[in-house]
Order: structure tokens, then C-alpha cells, then sequence
């Protein structure tokens, strides 16, 4: 039956498997919630009819409320990766820093935003916290800079590495093809870097960006976070 052909195709399976993760959900939520960022700047330079504007101000608003409501508690398992990372004998000394430093940068950002949840959504309105937003988006911010310095090292280790391999042998060859890999992963993780450090340095003014371009580059590092996590659950 073409019923049963639907509900058993592997296809089916993968997306079950993909929005049964935490951070699959999210970074659906997410792409939604910047899209319609940016469609809304658009409208408004259009000249868009102020309800349809409203109508996605909203959607923009309402699932940048639902994520900050699904993160409450999430910065322990950064505190956790910060704990492991430091702990961590093996690895270069400059990763496991800028390592440290980025969890610990996501910690305080989930921190504050956390304790801002209630005023976010209306239950207990709180003088303060406009502020601890603010140091919300400082700490998100710190965070990114300190993933982006170790993507650049890494790039940097990497590129050492390939120096030293003789792609001649059989061993070479291999390892030259686990360092285009890492590559790739690497500059895929800088781009999402940048794009998401737009968020809170505009946030914070610290560049002068627009929400049509905060939109468009959050929707992308949401897209290109989807099919990594797409690829995992495969």
C-alpha cells in the first residue's frame, strides 16, 4: 500500500531520528526565526502592508521566545564541555584554551539569557533585564571570538600537517585525505562563526548592521548547522 510505502521509507526514519534531537528542533525553529527577520526588514523597504509586517514581527518574536524558553538549564552542558576541555591533556594547548573560552562564553550567554526568561515572556516583568540581555549578547559574543581564534589555529595546524605528509605512500595519501576533511569542517564552522557573530555585535552596537543582513546570515549558519546535524542522523 502506498500508506505503508510512505510511513516505512528510510527517508521517514531520518526525519524522526533528526527532529528527535534537541539541537535539530532548534536550529529548525531558528532558520524560522531569522527568515523572518530579515522578510519583515524586507516588507518594511517594500513598502509592505503594515499587518503582513506585523504578522512576521510576530513569528519573528513568538519562536525567538520558544527558543530562549528551550534553552533554560542548557548552560550546564556548557560548563560540563568547558570542564572536559580544560581537563583535557592531549590536545594543543592553544585549542584547548580558545576551547575553554568558548564554552565558557556560551555558559554566560545561556546564563543571562535564562535569567531573563520570565520577563521575555511576559510572566514577572524585571527592571534589570534589558542589562543582563545586554551581557547576555557580551558573553555570546566572547564566545564566538574564541571559536573563530581556534578555527584560524586550526586552519594553521592543519595546513603544518599537510607540510609534513608524503602523499606518495599509501599512509600519505590517507592522511592527507583526514586533513581535507578536518578542513572543510573547519572553514564550515568559521563561516557559521561569522555569520552568527552578527547577532550579538549589532545587538550590542558594535557594528552598524541591519536586520535584513543579521537575518539573512542567521538564517544561513541555521541552514548550514541543519544539514550537518541532517548528515549525523543519517
Amino acid at each position: 500500500m502506498v500508506a505503508d510505502a510512505l510511513v516505512y521509507h528510510p527517508s521517514v526514519a531520518h526525519y524522526l531520528r533528526f527532529v528527535a534531537t534537541t539541537f535539530g528542533r532548534d536550529k529548525l525553529l531558528r532558520v524560522v526565526q531569522y527568515f523572518a527577520r530579515f522578510y519583515a526588514w524586507y516588507l518594511l523597504r517594500t513598502n509592505g502592508t503594515t499587518s503582513t509586517i506585523a504578522s512576521w514581527n510576530t513569528v519573528k518574536k513568538q519562536f525567538a521566545l520558544t527558543r530562549k524558553l528551550l534553552r533554560v538549564g542548557k548552560n550546564i552542558d556548557h560548563l560540563k564541555a568547558a570542564a572536559v576541555a580544560a581537563d583535557s591533556k592531549t590536545s594543543d594547548p592553544i585549542l584547548r584554551y580558545t576551547q575553554v573560552g568558548r564554552q565558557l562564553g556560551y555558559a554566560g550567554y545561556l546564563t543571562c539569557d535564562s535569567l531573563a526568561v520570565l520577563d521575555a515572556a511576559g510572566i514577572h516583568k524585571w527592571s534589570k533585564a534589558k542589562r543582563i540581555q545586554q551581557e547576555a549578547y557580551r558573553f555570546w559574543a566572547i564566545g564566538i571570538i574564541f571559536s573563530a581564534v581556534g578555527q584560524l589555529y586550526n586552519l594553521h595546524a592543519l595546513r603544518q600537517r599537510e607540510a609534513k605528509v608524503d602523499k606518495k605512500e599509501g599512509e600519505g595519501v590517507v592522511e592527507a585525505n583526514r586533513i581535507s576533511i578536518e578542513r572543510s569542517a573547519t572553514k564550515v564552522q568559521l563561516l557559521c562563526d561569522f555569520c552568527d557573530a552578527t547577532v550579538p555585535m549589532s545587538a550590542l552596537g558594535w557594528v552598524a548592521l541591519d536586520d535584513g543582513v543579521v537575518g539573512l546570515l542567521g538564517t544561513l549558519s541555521s541552514l548550514i548547522a541543519i544539514y550537518g546535524q541532517w548528515k549525523k542522523t543519517a
